[in-house]
């Protein structure tokens, strides 16, 4: 999730800002998002003038002593999270194009980029790196150079407009021309932007922390909007050029709770981005033809229609990805699935070949347990892809495939936005693999897709009702055990559900399936015991709805205190349960992208009312690097 910073000033203004300076200060404002590269480019005398390399802001700084940019009152600045591209210097922003008089900055993913690159082929452009952003440079300065008679005031907020009518994806675009000193023109699609209003200087950020120490007054751009500062206005349109307006609010959060978007914590901030994590890891799935693609696929097709077993490795919350993922692949693809602990993996001597695919699902891509189990499967002979939220991390570099997740950078040690945008990558490699494979018509697939797509609004859904979750955990912090309960895709949502409250409130809790309730579990069952029940919605063939119904009642009738996870219109579930927390209807595989979400908010919310730190649990590490 990158950061973006730009600034424009007056020399008379009376606050004798630097341009370098004002973005070099947002960019370590906004270091927290997570980078792998950053850089700045300047507007003086007539050029433009740029810097940036991989790693940490450091690196840029250092850069920037040694070949200092000459003094601006115009610039932009950019930390990147890697997506097309290793993290590079060549691939680091901003991109340069138009003779390097024009210079471009991007957060999110073009999905287009590939039939826009040819096209700009043809025409005679060169492209030095790896991304989709220099795709976007390249085709802005094509704009440009197409609008020569217009005046030259609102020539690149002409071209940012006819360029982005043609850009596809989630995007947040800055850009700079030679031509044009004291302008910087932004655009917005499914991407976070906010302007800064200053007095004689403006802003832009990809959040308030981007300015918080210069302003805080801001306005927020809404979408498919764009927006062109000079220091003394600001004026905003639509892609079609048509007038709009952003909305103006005032900043009262410090720059440490502005760094967080407002929330008290970077684990609710996380949770409540989870809806833009989940369409951004479907964002670009596609070819022109509709077709499901990988990000970097190394193995042939030919193999993977030989496939005649997947085991997936992961540790922790990923594995309860993995536990999803078995559902949903074995029913699309029918091909047999194992899920495997990483650190078990290869000390029980598995029965792995070349005809076996091994998924590797890491956030980090730089678990040690997972990365040793790749190692041992890849000896074996076994094609290895990982599921992984880091672009260039060492787990997709020794695997055969990688397919990205674009969760963004995640701060909080707890898991939440990564768990449910690994789901959303295992459902496009099952839906993947089902196509390759021939096991569901192009319309099948198309129609799950399509329910995918919408799953993002739904959970939205979900998080606007969260108070009532957390009126509940206020009520129940005195608490010392909690049990979760679920069947089928339910069962791993109960064990993740459990694991929040271990990792963050440092009690007693546990997942179990709830078939097995009578084989042991039933036995810990006493007056008030709260056990949380997620419920499988009772349409279907095969529910398993009725079922669930009968294992809330034989817990209720031993004095337990039920709280439930139901799917909006389940009525029948109310004559048995204490609360119910309400999802919208959504086809049983994806449920868990649903069902998390209140148990997530549920943890977070009664370790804040036991007053402990929710993003820095005790004992816990953000990855675990050692075996």
């Amino acid at each position: 999730m990158c950061g973006i910073v730009g600034y424009v000033g007056r020399a008379d203004n009376g606050h004798q800002h630097k341009a370098l300076d004002v973005v070099l200060e947002g960019l370590r404002r906004l270091e927290y998002r997570g980078y792998d590269s950053a850089g700045v480019a300047v507007l003086a005398d007539g050029e433009v003038f740029s810097a940036k390399k991989a790693g940490k802001l450091s690196n840029l700084l250092n850069e920037l002593e040694e070949n200092p940019l000459p003094e601006s009152l115009t610039g932009i600045g950019h930390t990147r999270w890697a997506t097309h591209g290793g993290p590079t210097d060549l691939n680091a922003h901003p991109h340069l194009a138009d003779g390097g008089k024009l210079a471009l900055i991007h957060n999110g993913i073009i999905e287009n980029f590939a039939e826009l690159k040819e096209e700009l082929l043809a025409k005679g452009v060169t492209f030095l790196s790896e991304t989709d952003t220099e795709v976007a440079a390249a085709l802005l300065a094509d704009e440009y150079q197409a609008d020569a008679d217009l005046e030259p005031k609102i020539r690149l907020t002409v071209a940012m407009q006819r360029a982005c009518q043609r850009l596809e994806g989630a995007f947040t675009l800055l850009a700079i021309h030679a031509d044009l000193p004291g302008v910087v023109v932004a655009a917005r699609r499914n991407s976070p932007l906010v302007v800064g209003l200053g007095d004689g200087e403006n802003f832009l950020g990809s959040d308030v922390s981007g300015f918080i120490d210069y302003t805080r007054r801001a306005v927020e751009l809404g979408q498919d909007q764009i927006v062109t500062i000079t220091p003394d206005e600001v004026v905003i349109t639509d892609f079609f050029g048509l007038p709009a307006t952003g909305k103006e609010y005032h900043v009262d959060w410090d720059a440490a709770a502005a760094e967080k978007d407002g929330y008290p914590s970077f684990m609710e901030k996380e949770i409540h981005e989870q809806p833009r994590a989940i369409r951004d890891t479907l964002l670009g799935r596609t070819d022109a033809n509709g077709a499901l693609i990988l990000d970097e696929l190394r193995i042939s097709e030919s193999i993977l229609r030989s496939v005649d077993k997947i085991v997936v490795i992961a540790c922790g919350t990923s594995a309860y990805v993995g536990q999803v993922a078995k559902y949903a692949i074995e029913h699309w693809c029918r091909i047999p699935t194992e899920v495997e602990l990483s650190h078990e993996f290869r000390y029980r001597d598995p029965i792995v070949n070349e005809k076996t695919l091994v998924v590797a699902i890491s956030q980090s891509g730089e678990t040690m347990d997972t990365l040793m189990a790749v190692r041992h499967a890849r000896e074996q002979g076994a094609k290895v892809l990982a599921i992984c939220n880091t672009n260039g991390s060492t787990i997709p570099r020794e695997s055969d495939a990688v397919l990205y997740t674009h969760a963004g950078p995640e701060i909080a040690v707890a898991s939440t936005k990564a768990f449910l945008a690994q789901i959303t990558a295992a459902y496009v490699l099952g839906l993947y693999l089902a196509q390759l494979r021939g096991n569901k018509f192009a319309d099948e697939i198309r129609v799950i897709l399509d329910e995918l797509s919408a799953t993002p609004a739904k959970v939205q859904e979900v998080l606007d009702r969260e108070q009532e979750v957390k009126d509940l955990a206020a009520s129940m912090k005195d608490v010392e055990s909690v049990l979760f309960l679920g069947r089928h895709v339910g069962f791993p949502v109960a064990m993740e559900g459990a694991l929040k409250l271990k990792e963050l409130a440092y009690i007693h809790a546990e997942g179990f399936a709830a078939g097995e309730l009578k084989h042991g579990p039933i036995a810990l069952i006493d007056e008030g015991q709260p056990v949380f029940v997620v419920v499988p919605s009772p349409r279907g063939r095969d529910s398993l709805h009725a079922k669930v119904v009968s294992n809330i009642q034989e817990v209720r009738a031993r004095g337990a205190k039920t709280i439930v996870i139901a799917e909006e219109g389940d009525e029948a579930v109310r004559a048995y349960a204490e609360h119910v927390f309400y999802i919208p209807q959504t086809p049983t595989l994806l449920a868990p992208l649903l069902a998390t979400v209140p148990l997530q908010i549920f943890a977070c919310a009664l370790a804040t009312a036991k007053g402990f730190d929710v993003d820095q649990p005790r004992n816990l590490a953000k990855s675990v690097t050692v075996e």
